[in-house]
């Protein structure tokens, strides 16, 4: 194997560390921190790029930090717990800039400075463990980094300090009744609001299930509120759900946005990180400039994480949904604050075309960006202002594109950390109709 002495240069969006080798080819190193001098092994070599392993740190970086995690680097979770926050938050700015240069073809995006999250450690109100098998049994915790593995893990240091102890009870607590007949849990979700509630979501596919064992182990394991078994058909990335069966509490885990409180089902989407969320919302509403005299769009909206702030602000507001069990949390979660929307169910591809005219709209689709069908829907719709929330840089730059050629000017984007320790990030982008 190739040996070459590389200065680390910059992160790449994925998680490791880039350098030159003699022949200029881009080199990426995992574990690696801007301002290493190392020496690497060249793992993987092609025409234009390869990737290396650190073999010696002959100087370390004055970035590189001591990871608080005692799984850092195995587990495939977190890929910059070596890395100081500051040089985090640069490197997540450059990825939003350098893809919206590159893929959305903006020469000189306006991107506004990374708002940092409140937290970098203890910040998650979610995570979920993946299932594998072990010689005693099944086995709970996180993929190995760059494997298919499963991982044992007793702690996460990413959930609030005194929950993050949970997945080792949580684990032990599934395993004793595993060890009492077939248990066919195929990933388990973890949540832990800000005002301490603890809840669990068992994803497993049809047939028996022992319901009350695993409902009374688990909460007196965890002290969990709620306990719910989410079934699927077909592959789990696909999450399609056919049933979802309370086993213990109400079903439903609560959490707390400054002072709007949310009820939110196991299936539905809520973001992981609360005081960043609040950061998020704040922005993302500053930008939507809302009045009393606008009818607003929320599209993807979600168990209400915008909606119930836009409402405030807004003349009329309509929801848009696609989601059964979001719908369910929206509904109740506006009639819990005293705030009324025009809901609708559905995809927002087909509802944008019965809407009517729409002032303004807020839109934070899935990681996978907006479908096609969606975004004709958006281009023939013609809203004035579209404040568009995305956590993949790469689909936000690919559609911020698509609705330049359309007609929008990219006017503003403001990166928000909602993920301290990973490359990960969330940005809201403002787009106006030229």
């Amino acid at each position: 194997m190739e040996h070459a002495r590389v200065t680390i240069q910059s992160l790449a969006h994925g998680g490791d560390g880039v350098a030159r080798l003699e022949d200029g080819r881009a080199v990426f190193v995992r574990l690696a921190c801007p301002g290493d001098d190392a020496t690497i092994q060249v793992t993987e070599s092609h025409d234009r790029w390869a990737r290396g392993e650190l073999l010696t740190l002959h100087v370390p970086s004055a970035d590189r930090v001591e990871p608080e995690c005692p799984y850092f680097g195995t587990c495939g979770g977190c890929q910059w717990q070596h890395v100081s926050y500051e040089r985090q938050l640069d490197a997540k700015h450059s990825s939003v800039a350098e893809n919206l240069r590159r893929i959305g073809g903006i020469a000189e995006p306006d991107v506004e400075p990374v708002i940092p999250s409140p937290d970098v450690y203890g910040y998650r109100n979610k995570i979920e463990l993946s299932v594998g098998t072990g010689p005693r049994g099944p086995v709970f915790g996180f993929m190995r980094a760059g494997s298919s593995d499963v991982l044992p893990i007793d702690e996460c240091r990413l959930l609030p300090p005194r929950s993050r102890r949970l997945p080792k009870a949580l684990s032990g607590a599934l395993r004793f009744v595993a060890s009492r007949g077939a248990l066919d849990i195929q990933r388990v979700a973890l949540r832990v609001s800000s005002t301490g509630e603890v809840s669990v979501d068992l994803w497993t596919g049809p047939g028996p299930f022992p319901r009350a064992a695993v409902a009374r182990v688990v909460a007196e394991s965890t002290g969990a509120a709620t306990v719910t078994r989410v079934v699927f058909r077909g592959a789990l990335e696909r999450r399609d759900i056919s049933q979802v069966e309370v086993l213990a509490g109400r079903g439903a885990w609560s959490e707390k946005i400054d002072g709007d409180r949310y009820l939110v089902s196991a299936p539905s989407f809520f973001q992981v990180n609360t005081a960043a969320a609040s950061r998020l919302r704040a922005r993302a509403l500053e930008m939507l400039a809302a009045d009393g005299t606008m009818r607003v769009g929320d599209l993807y909206s979600g168990a209400g994480t915008f909606t119930l702030p836009i409402v405030r602000a807004a003349g009329e507001v309509v929801a848009v949904e696609g989601s059964r069990h979001a719908l369910a949390d929206l509904r109740r979660n506006l009639e819990r604050a005293g705030l009324w929307a025009d809901i609708v169910p559905g995809d927002a591809a087909h509802a944008l075309a019965e809407l009517g005219h729409l002032d303004a709209a807020l839109i934070d689709p899935p990681r996978s960006g907006l479908a096609d069908s969606a975004m004709r829907a958006l281009e023939s719709a013609r809203i004035d202002r579209i404040v568009y929330v995305s956590c993949d840089p790469a689909t936000l730059a690919r559609d911020v594109k698509r609705l330049t050629a359309a007609g929008y000017v990219g006017a503003r984007f403001a990166p928000v950390d909602l993920f301290p320790q990973t490359y990960h990030i969330e940005t809201i982008a403002l787009l106006e109709l030229g």
